[in-house]
């Protein structure tokens, strides 16, 4: 687990599938953006995304009933035709904090605590959804070399 910091992030242009579901369900988003980014040409320049919309105890209740707001979206580098529930648009930008959790996405809950226990501390709060950042393949990285950025925006 990485140290806390604030960070600026610019606004980026992204190409994002939303849905209602299961949070087990973004490993099979994830592909299908990058699919159909391929098939129009796009140059996907980022790592994929998650954004939670919800907070965690919201998280836990969407997750047992199936009803998790999904949203994924891959940085690309212009903007794309939108069909089959893509869309493409701009991920916003501003103040966050940010960590560094290494290891199975499922055990990234000490990691969001110790990031909002830290935000509280600095008299800042949460303005916004949090954002997960996938920096390595799961599969082609061993469990416990996964890397995930976690942003919260605060003010």
């Amino acid at each position: 687990m990485s140290e806390v910091s604030i960070v600026e992030l610019k606004p980026q242009l992204v190409l994002g599938l939303k849905r209602t579901g299961y949070y087990k369900e973004i490993a099979e988003m994830i592909p299908k953006l990058c699919m159909y980014a391929d098939s129009v040409g796009a140059k996907i320049i980022g790592a994929p995304i998650f954004v939670c919309h919800e907070t965690a105890e919201q998280a836990m209740e969407a997750q047992k009933n199936g009803n998790a707001k999904l949203e994924v979206c891959i940085p690309v580098s212009k903007r794309i035709d939108e069909k089959e529930g893509m869309h493409c648009y701009e991920l916003g930008g501003g103040t966050f904090a940010k960590t560094v959790h290494k290891g199975p996405y499922e055990e990234c809950g000490p990691c969001y605590e110790k990031m909002f226990k830290w935000i509280a501390s600095q008299g800042k709060k949460v303005v916004g959804p949090t954002r997960e950042y996938y920096v390595n393949d799961p599969r082609e990285v061993k469990p416990e070399e996964i890397l995930t950025e976690i942003y919260a925006p605060i003010e």
